[in-house]
């Protein structure tokens, strides 16, 4: 019985946060405790270097994950942004990309829910982080086709489907 207080004492302790701290020790990514519950990094993917942030929602047990990839839209391409969006997500098993209201900023968010002990392994926060910045890497030229290339929303996700697969 002693143990197992004490075991939920540490995990009380341990938020999900830490591991992610962990994790970015071990990669040599900067990062920044924004609070007690939230830390703040920068990861290198393949088009562009990612803001990752995890905000810990003990109330909840759900560890929320954002990952931004550096990318504002005015005004005259929300509307073609926005579908394009809803176009990606139809491809996404995980998450979802999302528009940030205040400064029009792309993000992709994932909820992460790690149970009523709140634990994350240092393999599930590993696959986490790397999940969120693979499908920023993906879906990142379709992206810039729309606010850069002057694409359709269909067009620019072919392309940047056709041009992934064309990698492998």
């Amino acid at each position: 019985m002693r143990a197992d207080r004490h075991e939920a004492e540490r995990a009380d302790d341990e938020a999900p946060v830490d591991t992610l701290v962990s994790l970015f020790e071990a990669r040599g990514w900067p990062y920044e405790m924004i609070g007690e519950d939230e830390v703040s990094g920068e990861v290198q993917g393949a088009w562009a270097k990612y803001q990752f942030r995890a905000i810990w929602r003990r109330e909840d047990h759900v560890l929320q994950l954002l990952c931004l990839p550096e990318i504002r839209v005015g005004d005259d391409k929300r509307t073609q942004m926005f579908e394009l969006m809803s176009l990606v997500n139809e491809q996404l098993w995980l998450g979802h990309f999302d528009l940030w209201s205040q400064g029009s900023v792309l993000l992709y968010r994932h909820g992460l829910m790690v149970g009523d002990e709140g634990l994350l392994s240092i393999g599930q926060a590993q696959m986490a982080v790397e999940h969120a910045v693979e499908e920023c890497d993906r879906f990142y030229p379709a992206f810039q086709f729309v606010l850069w290339g002057g694409r359709s929303p269909a067009e620019a996700l072919a392309g940047a489907l056709i041009d992934a697969a064309g990698e492998a």
